[in-house]
C-alpha cells in the first residue's frame, strides 16, 4: 500500500462513514456511533483525501498520510483518555467515548503510518 492507495481507499471509507453517520448515528446500538461534528469531519476528509490521491504531489502526499496517522493516533488515544467525561467531551465538540470507535482511530493511524513508510517504490 503506498499514500495514494491509502488516501484513495480512506477517502472513499471516510465519506461511506460520514453517510452512514447521518443516516443511522448509532450502529449497533452503543457499540459505533457517530455525532454531526464527527460526520462532517468524516466527509470533509474524505473528499480532500480523495481530491489529492490523483495529484503528482510526490513526497507531499506522504507527509499528508502521516499528517493523517498521526491525527488518527492522537484521537484514539485521547478518546481512551476523556472516556466517561460528559457528553461531548472533546473540548466541546464531539464525543469519543466510544471504545470500537478509539480503536478504530489507533488501527487507521497505524495503517496510515505503515502505507507513508512502508511502501516500496515501483521499479521502472
Amino acid at each position: 500500500m503506498n499514500p495514494k492507495q491509502f488516501l484513495q481507499i480512506g477517502g472513499v471509507i471516510l465519506l461511506l462513514l460520514a453517510v452512514i453517520g447521518f443516516l443511522a448515528p448509532r450502529i449497533g446500538g452503543d457499540y459505533l456511533w457517530f455525532d454531526n461534528a464527527e460526520n462532517l469531519a468524516h466527509g470533509v476528509l474524505g473528499v480532500v483525501a480523495l481530491v489529492l490521491a490523483p495529484l503528482p504531489l510526490g513526497d507531499l502526499k506522504k507527509w499528508v498520510v502521516v499528517l493523517v496517522g498521526l491525527v488518527a493516533l492522537y484521537f484514539g488515544i485521547v478518546g481512551f483518555m476523556v472516556a466517561g467525561n460528559e457528553s461531548p467531551n472533546w473540548y466541546g465538540i464531539t464525543n469519543l467515548e466510544n471504545p470500537l470507535d478509539n480503536f478504530v482511530h489507533l488501527a487507521v493511524g497505524v495503517w496510515a503510518l505503515a502505507a507513508a513508510f512502508m511502501n516500496k517504490p515501483t521499479q521502472a
